[in-house]
């Protein structure tokens, strides 16, 4: 017997109602296998359940970073962490970041052992932080140094006087605010200026006279501001051998580290949002649901990660 019109389009209705439940209940199933997943294998994403060796990256510019200053101590405290590769690959920045950073790398060696994997480059700042682990390898072509202290401001006064601007001031003393951008700076201000650098440089030509076990003028004739290939670091003493992670892994090894344990990578959870909203949550997700393994980035780039996030952060931050 034909079926109606009306019986058909009441079936069709049905059939996508039923898609769209069956879709709903796996996505439901993997976000439950997910939880489950990293419940019992949190290795896997944090390190922090069996014993390996943990891995923390510092690149880029150095500034305070109160996330990895976290990260650091949450290693510290892991019992499950039985030793630590830094892979450096920086070119320097602030001195209150590198200080903060040294100083916590320093508390961690107090309890494990550490070792720094130099990448492209570890210099200024980024050296100051290898120097606080107990061992420094770097490639044969990696930069390591530039110690010493830089502070630099620009000059816009010949602009301002060009375009007819004028600036007029009113200070409590001569030196308040000073340098300036907009004038040029006097033999007063430059000294000041210099007072502070000396004092930061030789706070810095201490701490690798310290660590590399150096006397303070063998340090300070290498703290002019040069940099050396991985090579001559070894041989001026600034770094320990030339290497990668498989070098710095046979270090931890006299030191009763277990060569044989994994490496475990423990990232800045706080930047990708944690394991929940990450590319790799959405692969899980779209892996189970069928669809092809590009579909997670896919989603990530159409924002499924900041489905949760607050209105504003999401509007000021597309």
């Amino acid at each position: 017997m034909a079926l109606r019109a009306d019986d058909l389009i009441d079936r069709r209705r049905l059939r996508r109602k039923l898609t769209f439940w069956r879709v709903a209940a796996i996505a439901i199933l993997a976000l439950g296998l997910v939880a489950i997943a990293s419940w019992f294998y949190g290795d896997e994403f944090s390190g922090a359940t069996v014993d390996h060796i943990a891995k923390v990256r510092i690149e880029g510019t150095i500034t305070e970073d109160d996330e990895l200053i976290k990260r650091l101590e949450s290693i510290r405290k892991s019992d499950k962490v039985k030793g630590v590769i830094l892979a450096i690959d920086s070119p320097g920045g602030t001195t209150v970041g590198g200080e903060t950073i040294y100083e916590e790398v320093r508390k961690l060696a107090a309890d494990k052992p550490v070792v720094a994997e130099v990448g492209t480059l570890a210099a200024s700042a980024g050296y100051m932080i290898a120097s606080a682990a107990d061992h420094i390898v770097a490639h044969k072509s990696s930069i390591v140094g530039s110690i010493g202290v830089l502070i630099q401001y620009p000059d816009v006064s010949g602009m301002m006087d060009k375009l007819g601007i004028k600036l007029e001031e009113v200070k409590s003393s001569p030196l308040k605010a000073a340098p300036s951008p907009f004038k040029p700076t006097n033999d007063d201000e430059r000294a000041m200026v210099r007072k502070l650098i000396l004092d930061s440089y030789d706070w810095f030509v201490g701490i690798v006279a310290e660590r590399r076990k150096m006397t303070h003028e063998q340090a300070l004739a290498l703290a002019d501001g040069s940099i050396f290939t991985g090579r001559q670091g070894v041989a001026n003493g600034l770094i320990d051998g030339v290497g990668g992670e498989t070098e710095a892994i046979d270090w931890l090894a006299t030191k009763g580290v277990d060569a044989k344990l994994k490496v475990v990578e423990w990232k800045n959870t706080e930047k990708r949002g944690g394991y929940l909203f990450s590319r790799t949550m959405l692969r899980t997700i779209t892996s189970a649901l069928g669809l092809p393994d590009y579909s997670g980035d896919v989603m990530h780039e159409l924002g499924a990660d900041r489905l949760f996030l607050d209105g504003l952060v999401s509007v000021w931050h597309p």
